[in-house]
C-alpha cells in the first residue's frame, strides 16, 4: 500500500474542519459577570471578529448579574448544551466555566491574573481545555502619574474583597504607593449595592481615588464618581470605556472592545483546531491597543491644570461635556 505523505494529510485535516464547519454553525456560548460598558465592549468585540473572520456562529449570551451562583448556573448549562467554545468575560464566571466544564473548549477574557485564579498553571501556555486574554494593567504607573498630576499624597482604593482579580490588583497598588511615597486607605465591598456607602467612607480621609478593572465597583461607577465629584475630588480609573461617560478625572488602559476582538481571535483558533492548551495566555501590550482619557470638565472641578505636554498625548478628551475622540 502506498504511504501518503504530510501534504495529503494537511489536506485532509483542511477538508474535515470545513466539513465540521458546513454542518452548522458553531455554538459559542459567552458569559459575562456583570453587566457594564467594558465587559459589553468585550462581548461585542469577539462577535464582531468572528464575523469578520466568516466564522459562522450562534451565540448564547448569559449574565450572572454579579452573582457567583448564577455563574454556577450558567456553566451547568453550557455544559449540558455542549457548546462548542464557552467563553467567561472576567475572573468569577471563567472559574465557574473552568470547574464545570472539562471537555468543551474555555477561554477566559479579561482576568487579571489567570495564575492566581487557578485558571492555568503559567501563562506561557493554556492548561487543559482552557486558555484566554489578561487584562493586567500597569497599576504602579498609573499610581506615580495619578500623584504627579493631581499632587495625591493620600490615595483611596475601592475594591471587592471576594474578586481574585482585585486583591491581586491590591498588592500591585501598594507597591504603587511605596514607590510614590503615598499613603493608601483601602476599602473594600462585597456586592455593587455597598459602593456609594463605602466610597463615602473614604472620600474625607483621601486625596483622590484609584480604581483598577473590578468589575463589581465598575457596575456602580457613576455613584462612585458622584461622590468624590461633589466632594471636589479627582478619580484615576485602569478602565477607560467607564470613564467615557464622565465624571471620572483620567482613565488609562487598553481598549476592551480591542480585547474582545482578540479573545475572538483565539476563539477562531481554537474553531480551527488548535488545542486550548497549545495557546498562550495573552496580554494586551501593543500601545495602539490603549487609550488615554483626560476629562478637562473633572479637572477643573477638582482645580487641577493638567500639562500641555500630558494632554497632548491623550487620544480621548472631555470638555465642556463632550468627548473629543483623536484618530
Amino acid at each position: 500500500m502506498k504511504q501518503r505523505g504530510p501534504l495529503f494529510t494537511a489536506v485532509l485535516c483542511f477538508f474535515a474542519a470545513v466539513s465540521a464547519f458546513s454542518a452548522g454553525p458553531a455554538v459559542i456560548g459567552i458569559a459575562k459577570i456583570v453587566q457594564h460598558p467594558a465587559l459589553d465592549a468585550i462581548e461585542q468585540g469577539i462577535q464582531d471578529r468572528l464575523a469578520e473572520l466568516n466564522i459562522r456562529a450562534e451565540y448564547d449570551l448569559q449574565n450572572a448579574n454579579g452573582d457567583v451562583g448564577t455563574a454556577a448556573q450558567i456553566a451547568a448549562l453550557y455544559k449540558s448544551r455542549r457548546v462548542d467554545v464557552a467563553v467567561g468575560i472576567a475572573t468569577p464566571i471563567a472559574v465557574a466555566l473552568a470547574n464545570t466544564i472539562r471537555t468543551s473548549p474555555v477561554v477566559f477574557s479579561c482576568v487579571t491574573d489567570p495564575v492566581a485564579a487557578g485558571l492555568v498553571r503559567t501563562t506561557e501556555h493554556g492548561y487543559r481545555n482552557v486558555t484566554g486574554v489578561s487584562d493586567a494593567i500597569p497599576t504602579v504607573e498609573h499610581i506615580r502619574l495619578f500623584a504627579e498630576t493631581a499632587g495625591i499624597r493620600t490615595l483611596g482604593y475601592l475594591y471587592t474583597s471576594d474578586e481574585a482579580n482585585s486583591i491581586s490588583a491590591l498588592e500591585l497598588v501598594r507597591q504603587g504607593c511605596r514607590e510614590a511615597g503615598i499613603r493608601l486607605v483601602e476599602q473594600s465591598i462585597t456586592e455593587s449595592s455597598e459602593a456609594k456607602q463605602a466610597a463615602e467612607a473614604l472620600v474625607q480621609r483621601v486625596d483622590g481615588l484609584y480604581l483598577t478593572t473590578d468589575n463589581t465597583v465598575f457596575s456602580a461607577l457613576s455613584a462612585v464618581t458622584s461622590v468624590f465629584q461633589r466632594a471636589r475630588k479627582p478619580v484615576f480609573s485602569g478602565d477607560v470605556t467607564g470613564a467615557m461617560e464622565g465624571g471620572i478625572f483620567m482613565a488609562s488602559g487598553f481598549n476592551y472592545y480591542k480585547a474582545g476582538r482578540i479573545t475572538g481571535d483565539m476563539i477562531a483558533e481554537i474553531l480551527q483546531g488548535t488545542k486550548p492548551a497549545q495557546i498562550p495566555v495573552r496580554f494586551i501590550t501593543d500601545p495602539k491597543d490603549s487609550d488615554l482619557l483626560i476629562n478637562l470638565d473633572a479637572a477643573e472641578n477638582c482645580g487641577i491644570s493638567i500639562p500641555e505636554g500630558l494632554l497632548n498625548q491623550a487620544n480621548m478628551v472631555f470638555r465642556n461635556g463632550e468627548l473629543t475622540v483623536r484618530e
